[in-house]
């Protein structure tokens, strides 16, 4: 088992990582939480093909299943107070756990649950697929959308435990294989030119899921992410480069009214406008910015998005949570495995950005 400790303010605790895991779950939450009682917040789809694993590993302990449907347009604060209200009328009280069991949203909402349930209770997150074992699970952030942007209620809420099987990526959907690679190839493109290139270079391997290839890649995007949460838990300064490809990339999401893109899909979009605007910005060489298309275009397969409007979608980047006084924040490359802020750009810029965004996006829907 690889064991990565996140140092955080807000508490430390371990990732484990490891094949087969999910099957002695049980043991594993007890030493992080004790033997209280559990409520699994599951997505539902999730559960139809995993929760028999987790149900076997968790006999003997009291736990109660909330199970629901976890997709994109759940992600609403209706969700969360639904969820408190049923641990509520369930009995749960201030000495009880959660358990994230899903993807993504399932691990934001669940967290915020947790965060907020009687002030505050512990959270175990499982995370079941590949984005969510690579970001969302580690460090912390938790939340749900509104009408107007992406995650802009929410809270940061450490778990106990982050418990990841990349075994349960064998049910996963090749679509959602691939666009929980984007957030891979980010992590690559903000920290780890290293990252970077073992993606391109086992490309196979990586799409063909192979187990030393998953297991290396989730390993080495936790780590990164793990040092950049030591440092800056709660996004004052280092953690926003984090978000490289994610203040379009949520724009997007908004425009399309969070049902046509998976988050992964629309961060590479949002990387790819990044990768444009900086180098439009003079930090970035038309060659670095060319292999972050390539990287991109080669694990994903774009949905189209002809019917889109480059200016739409920018006009909406003030709303995002970053922004400072209505003036968008992006996370520019200055080279592969090395990124920084740039605080509004001009607004032609980032319209021409996401107008090259949505050429590349259109070439590789069409291949």
């Amino acid at each position: 088992m690889t064991r990565i400790r996140v140092s955080a303010p807000g508490g430390g605790y371990d990732v484990a990582i490891e094949a087969g895991s999910l099957a002695r779950a049980g043991e594993s939450i007890a030493a992080a939480v004790g033997r209280r009682r559990l409520f699994v917040i599951a997505d539902a789809t999730v559960w139809s093909f995993l929760g028999g694993r987790l149900s076997a590993a968790l006999q003997g302990r009291e736990w109660t299943l909330l199970k629901t449907d976890l997709g994109e347009r759940r992600k609403r604060l209706s969700t969360v107070e639904e969820l408190c209200s049923a641990m509520h009328a369930a009995g749960a009280d201030r000495g009880c756990a959660v358990v994230a069991f899903g993807g993504g949203v399932a691990g934001d909402v669940a967290g915020f649950v947790a965060a907020c349930y009687m002030r505050g209770v512990d959270v175990v997150q499982i995370p079941t697929t590949l984005l969510a074992q690579v970001d969302a699970s580690v460090g912390g952030k938790t939340g749900v959308n509104l009408a107007s942007g992406k995650n802009l209620a929410g809270a940061f809420h450490q778990p106990r435990l982050v418990l990841i099987d990349p075994a349960t990526l064998d049910t996963l959907p090749d679509r959602e294989y691939r666009a929980g690679l984007q957030e891979v190839i980010k992590h690559g493109i903000i920290r780890s030119a290293a990252l970077f290139d073992f993606v391109n270079d086992r490309r196979e391997a990586v799409l063909a899921r192979d187990p030393a290839a998953v297991e290396h890649i989730v390993a080495e995007s936790v780590r990164i992410k793990a040092a950049v949460v030591a440092e800056d838990e709660r996004e004052a300064g280092l953690r926003r480069i984090l978000n490289f490809g994610h203040t379009l990339g949520h724009a997007l999401e908004a425009e399309t009214a969070y049902r046509r893109l998976l988050h992964g899909e629309a961060v590479a979009y949002g990387m790819i406008a990044a990768g444009r605007l900086s180098e439009l910005r003079g930090r970035l060489d038309a060659a670095s910015r060319e292999r972050i298309e390539a990287a991109v275009g080669g694990c994903i397969a774009m949905p189209s998005l002809a019917d889109l409007s480059a200016r739409s979608i920018a006009a909406r980047v003030g709303g995002d949570k970053k922004a400072v006084g209505g003036k968008a924040r992006f996370v520019l490359a200055d080279a592969i495995g090395k990124v920084g802020d740039d605080l509004d750009p001009p607004a032609e810029l980032v319209v021409a950005a996401a107008e090259h965004a949505l050429q590349v996006s259109r070439r590789m829907a069409a291949a």
